[in-house]
């Protein structure tokens, strides 16, 4: 016998051994490993689609993101031009109101001073008209300090005053 060449009885038994194997593993093996192949190539897949999924929610949440940031800087912006413009108002009041109280600060001043001034010009009129009732006052007693020049002032002031009637 050669090594080569099998006996045909061994390759007889040899080939219903492995039939009953085959049929074996055909009936009990082969389905629980396609079945594990089976869920593990859906197990796969599964992750692969989660995956997928997780990767579009999370472009979506990016999206969403970047929108509400957009959004807020536009709500930021809108915030300070408003804040800005609200500034401009609240100065352009602080200064009408600032112009308005110096105004009328100078508008009393002017009063006071016009107050003043017209109280010293009747202070000083009153003492000039003094000063001259006093001067006018010696100067008569003087010049009329007899009876003749009484006389003259006299008929003169009577002709001043028909000379003004004419």
């Amino acid at each position: 016998m050669s090594l080569l060449t099998p006996d045909p009885g061994l390759v007889f038994w040899m080939s219903i051994s492995f039939g009953i194997v085959l049929l074996i593993l055909a009936k009990f093996a082969f389905p629980a490993i396609i079945k594990a192949v089976d869920k593990r190539t859906n197990y796969i897949e599964g992750s692969l689609k989660s995956a997928r999924e997780a990767n579009e929610e999370l472009a979506k949440v990016k999206e969403t993101g970047a929108r509400i940031l957009a959004e807020a800087h536009r709500e930021q912006n809108a915030i300070l031009k408003e804040t800005a413009r609200i500034k401009e108002e609240i100065l352009q009041e602080a200064q009408l109101k600032a112009s308005q109280e110096t105004e009328k600060m100078i508008a009393e001043a002017r009063k006071q001073i016009n107050a003043e001034k017209d109280q010293v010009l009747r202070s000083i009129r009153s003492e000039v008209t003094i000063m001259s009732v006093n001067l006018t006052e010696k100067i008569l007693r003087e010049k009329l300090g007899n009876d003749k020049e009484q006389m003259n002032m006299i008929d003169r002031l009577l002709d001043e005053i028909e000379i003004s009637k004419s």
